[in-house]
């Protein structure tokens, strides 16, 4: 019987990477963004490789996209198997400081809101059949927090770990899997936002998309008696972030608090 995945943040880096996984192995994927555009050609490319492939733009922080969605994939194909939440987003101002407030609010509801309410959507489908697994791609920003992802990342990332580990507590003996995926540094498009984004030669010895991508795969493709509760994916070389870290420091800062002045 084939199965039903709905990833986030599809369009392109490590959603598309996953799904092109997932699709290989005859998994039906439900490929969710904001641009329709982006989405549109990861159907494309999943559909020339032979699989099966649903795009769907929508705003994950709004319950009635939310709602809209699942309603989609509902009739189209029946009961969600595998939820990937990887939509992820950070602030252009990254020391708590200068943080303004709309932005710690826009990066917890994308980060951990929007996760929330598709964890509550897909519930019934895993719980009531005794199966499922949620992936959500967190960060070691949950971890080791600091100015390179900034004070409202790192905290979303660490909500959306704790959420997981409460769902892995919670829902285990009902055959959910609840799986934290905690990539370092990966070279994505996220990382153009930085205030100062890596350059060319740095992001070689990052993770790439597929890398993170092949954990994913692994977490969900294992048999259902076996969950991987968290998954730290880590670059084997440590870059020196030392400049990117002060850089960071006096993003948004007001022209007379920069230490230029």
């Amino acid at each position: 019987m084939t199965r039903t995945a709905l990833i986030t943040g599809a369009g392109s880096g490590i959603g598309l990477e996953a799904a092109r996984l997932l699709a290989r192995d005859g998994i039906t994927v439900v490929l969710v963004g904001r641009r329709q555009e982006e989405l549109h050609k990861a159907e494309a490319t999943i559909h020339a490789e032979g699989g099966t492939a649903l795009a769907l733009a929508a705003d994950i922080t709004r319950v009635d996209d939310v709602t809209r969605v699942l309603d989609r994939v509902h009739a189209e194909f029946g009961p969600v198997d595998i939820l990937v939440n990887n939509a992820g987003s950070a602030s252009s101002v990254l020391n708590p400081q200068w943080l303004p407030h709309d932005e710690w609010r826009q990066v917890l509801d994308v980060n951990l809101t929007a996760v929330f309410q598709l964890t509550q959507a897909v519930l019934p489908d895993m719980l009531g059949r005794d199966a499922g697994t949620i992936v959500t791609v967190s960060s070691l920003a949950a971890v080791n927090p600091n100015l390179l992802g900034g004070a409202a990342y790192g905290a979303a990332k660490a909500g959306v770990r704790n959420f997981m580990t409460f769902l892995h507590n919670t829902f285990r003996d009902q055959g959910l899997r609840a799986v934290t995926v905690l990539p370092g540094e990966t070279d994505t498009p996220i990382l153009d936002n930085r205030a100062r984004p890596p350059a060319v030669e740095e992001r070689a010895n990052m993770l790439q998309p597929q890398d993170v991508a092949e954990a994913i795969h692994l977490a969900i493709t294992l048999p259902q008696r076996v969950v991987l509760q968290e998954i730290v994916v880590a670059p084997t070389r440590q870059r020196d972030t030392s400049a990117d870290l002060e850089i960071s420091r006096w993003a948004g800062a007001p022209a007379d608090a920069s230490p230029q002045h």
